[in-house]
C-alpha cells in the first residue's frame, strides 16, 4: 500500500488523528467512511474538502463509504452551530439526500472494482431502532460528564442545547459501530468540528466489540484573510448548478487570493507535488498570469460539473475578462452569458439601430447618451469597436443566429438575444 498518510499530511488534510493511524492505513486495504448532512438541498463547497480526503484515500487503495445522514439529519448535528437548527420534514430530508447522492457520483471513482465507494443512508438502521434497547445497549457506554466535555456540546452550553441535539453524538457513534460490524469499516474522517463525535465512535467500538478503530479530521478551511471558506457576498457556494452556476464556481476559484492558491491546489485537486511546484514557480515569475488560480478553477469546475460545462465557463470568462471574440466560442456559451450579464430580448427583423440596441440593453439611459458613447469610440459590437451612429445590426452581427454581445467601455457588457431562432 502507498503511504497515503504522508500524502494527506503534505496536502494539509491532517489536523488530528488517533494514535497509530498511519500504521493502520499502511497495513492493508481499509474501509473508511465520512458522513454528510442532508439538511441542505445541495452539497456546498465546504463539503468538497472531506470528499477530496476520501478521494485521496481511495487513490491510496482504500474503500470509501459515503454515509448520507437520512436518519441523523432528522435530529440535527450541533457541531459548528451557534443555535439549534429547525427540524426538516422526512420528505425534505429524502429529497435533499437524493440531490446530494447524485452530486457525489461525479466526485469519487465509482468505476474502480476493488475500491468502489459504497453510498449508504443511516436511516436504514437508525429508524429501525427502538428507544429502550438503544439506551440499554448504546447509551450505557456514554457518561454525561464525557459528553459535556466534547467541543460540539461545550460551544452550545451558553445558548442552550436540546436533548435531541445532545443525543446526536450517540447516533453518530452508533453509525460507526454499525459500519464496523456490517462493512468492516475501521476509520472515520471529517472536518475538525467532528473530532468529538468521531472519537466517541472509536471508544464505542472498543467498548462493545473490543475492536480497533481510528479517526482523522481535517482543519476547517479559511481564507488567508480569515474569512470563512466557500462563502461570497451572495452567500454559500453550492455544487448544484441551479444554485451556483458553473461560471460562478469557476469565478470563485479564479479569484483565489495568491496566498491561498498553493494550499487550495493541494486540498482540492489531484495534481502531484511536482505539478503544483511547477505552477507556483511559474506564478512567481509572472504573477499577473494567475496560472495557479486558472488551473485550480478549471480542475475543480470540471470535477464538479464535467468538461463541457467547464469549457463554457472558461469561454465566458475569456470573453468578459480577456476581450476574447465571442465568434470563436460554442453557441452554448451565450446561455452562460445570459445568466451572468444583463440580457435583453429583441426582434431582429426590425433592423435594429445600434443606438437603439445600446439603450435597449441598458448600456445608455437615452439615445443621446448612446450616440455620444458610439461617437467617442466607447461601444463595441462582438468585441469590435463601432463608431458609426447610423450602424444597423444586420444578420452578420447575430452570432449563431440570435446573439449580439455589446460592450461599453472596458467592463460594461450586455447581451441581446432575438426572440426567434433566425435573424434577418
Amino acid at each position: 500500500m502507498s503511504n497515503v498518510f504522508a500524502e494527506l499530511e503534505w496536502r494539509g488534510f491532517v489536523q488530528q488523528a488517533t494514535p497509530d493511524v498511519e500504521a493502520h492505513l499502511g497495513g492493508g486495504r481499509r474501509t473508511v467512511y465520512c458522513g454528510f448532512d442532508p439538511t441542505a438541498p445541495s452539497l456546498q463547497l465546504g463539503n468538497l474538502m472531506p470528499i477530496m480526503l476520501l478521494r485521496h484515500l481511495q487513490l491510496g487503495g482504500h474503500r470509501p463509504i459515503v454515509l448520507m445522514g437520512g436518519g441523523t439529519g432528522l435530529i440535527g448535528d450541533p457541531s459548528g452551530k451557534k443555535n439549534e437548527r429547525p427540524l426538516l420534514s422526512k420528505e425534505q430530508i429524502r429529497e435533499n439526500l437524493q440531490h446530494q447522492r447524485d452530486q457525489m457520483s461525479r466526485l469519487l471513482d465509482f468505476d474502480s472494482k476493488e475500491t468502489r465507494p459504497l453510498v449508504l443512508d443511516n436511516a436504514d438502521w437508525l429508524e429501525a431502532q427502538t428507544l429502550v434497547p438503544f439506551l440499554r445497549d448504546i447509551g450505557k457506554h456514554f457518561t454525561v460528564n464525557l459528553m459535556l466535555q466534547k467541543e460540539s456540546v461545550q460551544a452550545r452550553l451558553d445558548a442552550g442545547i436540546s436533548y435531541t441535539e445532545f443525543s446526536y453524538m450517540l447516533l453518530q457513534a452508533y453509525d460507526f459501530l454499525h459500519l464496523f460490524r456490517k462493512e468492516r469499516c475501521t476509520m472515520q474522517v471529517g472536518g475538525s468540528d467532528q473530532w468529538g463525535n468521531i472519537t466517541a465512535g472509536v471508544d464505542l467500538i472498543r467498548r462493545v466489540e473490543g475492536g480497533e478503530a481510528h479517526g482523522l479530521v481535517a482543519p476547517l478551511v479559511t481564507t488567508a484573510s480569515g474569512a470563512k471558506f466557500g462563502k461570497t457576498e451572495a452567500g454559500a457556494v453550492w455544487l448544484d448548478p441551479a444554485l451556483t452556476s458553473p461560471y460562478q464556481l469557476y469565478q470563485f476559484w479564479v479569484n483565489t487570493d495568491d496566498r491561498d492558491a498553493e494550499r487550495y491546489l493541494k486540498l482540492f485537486t489531484l495534481l502531484s507535488q511536482d505539478d503544483i511546484q511547477a505552477l507556483m514557480q511559474s506564478h512567481a515569475k509572472n504573477p499577473g498570469s494567475r496560472a495557479p488560480q486558472k488551473r485550480l478553477a478549471t480542475l475543480v469546475t470540471e470535477l464538479v460539473h464535467g468538461r463541457p460545462a467547464c469549457d463554457t465557463a472558461v469561454a465566458a470568462t475569456a470573453i468578459l475578462f480577456d476581450e476574447f471574440s465571442p465568434r470563436d466560442v460554442a453557441p452554448g456559451t451565450f446561455d452562460v452569458l445570459a445568466q451572468e450579464i444583463p440580457t435583453a430580448s429583441v426582434d431582429a427583423s426590425t433592423g435594429l439601430l445600434l443606438v437603439d440596441a445600446v439603450v435597449r440593453a441598458g448600456l445608455a439611459a437615452s439615445k443621446g447618451e448612446a450616440k455620444r458613447a458610439i461617437e467617442q469610440g466607447g461601444i463595441y459590437v462582438n468585441q469590435e469597436r463601432v463608431k458609426d451612429v447610423a450602424h444597423k445590426l444586420v444578420a452578420a452581427d447575430w452570432i449563431a443566429g440570435r446573439n449580439v454581445l455589446l460592450r461599453k467601455g472596458k467592463k460594461d457588457y450586455a447581451l441581446l438575444r432575438v426572440l426567434n431562432e433566425k435573424a434577418s
